[in-house]
């Protein structure tokens, strides 16, 4: 039987008096690639920083290859590690170039030295389409250029699986495609990843399987083909003839 990469069971979480997760249950597969979608507010990037503990769950489990997600301390650091995470905003050190922003934690963390950390970030660099820009700084990019910088530097940590949160909701129209077709070229290459977004295309082009959320539970789940031509709630049929009109 196959060790799920990443599962979480009856995970509650709560801000305040906001009840943001409802008892989710997930569970994500080696290679296995989840596009989560719903309105704003529907706890879906709340969902994707519990996965590697940026957000304390208030009860429940979640697991990465069938150990559960310590709380805190030096365990929690070597499975974040084992996490790659791209956010909305970039993150990279803005006064160090690319190509350190790409070696600091393989060399820092994984204890690679710093002339295999170099190559391995060129060839990563040159894979997301940015090698001419391994000497620039974060500002000197567009912010698509500034997005693959920081998936390749997710990448180079080799990590089991993939977060992405909005990754492409900060950019310009013309820069989404660019960022979209390193993620579609990963998924194709058997990266577990999971996925928020609001890019539809996307979602029914590299998800394995479309997770609806709404007020904090998932509300339906299925290919990406079931989902989108025929949706089996009405919250999911009013969502898609809302996303998919304009």
């Amino acid at each position: 039987m196959t060790i799920p990469r990443v599962s979480l069971r009856s995970v509650n979480k709560h801000f305040g008096e906001l009840h943001v997760l409802r008892d989710i249950d997930l569970t994500v597969l080696p290679g296995e690639v989840i596009v989560v979608v719903g309105p704003s507010g529907s706890g879906k990037s709340t969902l994707c920083r519990t996965i590697n503990r940026l957000e304390a769950v208030d009860s429940g489990e979640i697991r990465i290859d069938g150990q559960e997600v310590p709380a805190e301390g030096k365990d929690l650091a070597k499975l974040r590690a084992d996490v790659g995470m791209v956010f909305q905003s970039f993150n990279l050190f803005a006064h160090r170039t690319i190509l350190d922003n790409l070696t600091l934690a393989p060399t820092k963390v994984r204890g690679i030295e710093r002339k295999q950390a170099e190559e391995e970030a060129m060839r990563l660099l040159e894979r997301v389409g940015i090698a001419n820009k391994a000497h620039s700084r974060p500002a000197e990019l567009s912010g698509g250029q500034q997005q693959r910088a920081a998936i390749a530097r997710a990448l180079a940590m080799h990590p089991k699986v993939m977060l992405f949160d909005e990754p492409t909701s900060a950019l310009d129209p013309e820069m989404v495609n660019e960022v979209l077709g390193v993620m579609t070229s990963l998924a194709a290459e058997g990266m577990t990843m999971v996925v928020v977004t609001h890019e539809m295309g996307f979602a029914r082009r590299a998800a394995d399987r479309v997770v609806f959320m709404d007020h904090g539970q998932i509300v339906e789940e299925g290919v990406p083909e079931a989902f989108f031509d025929a949706p089996q709630t009405d919250r999911a049929r009013s969502f898609l003839a809302s996303v998919l009109t304009h």
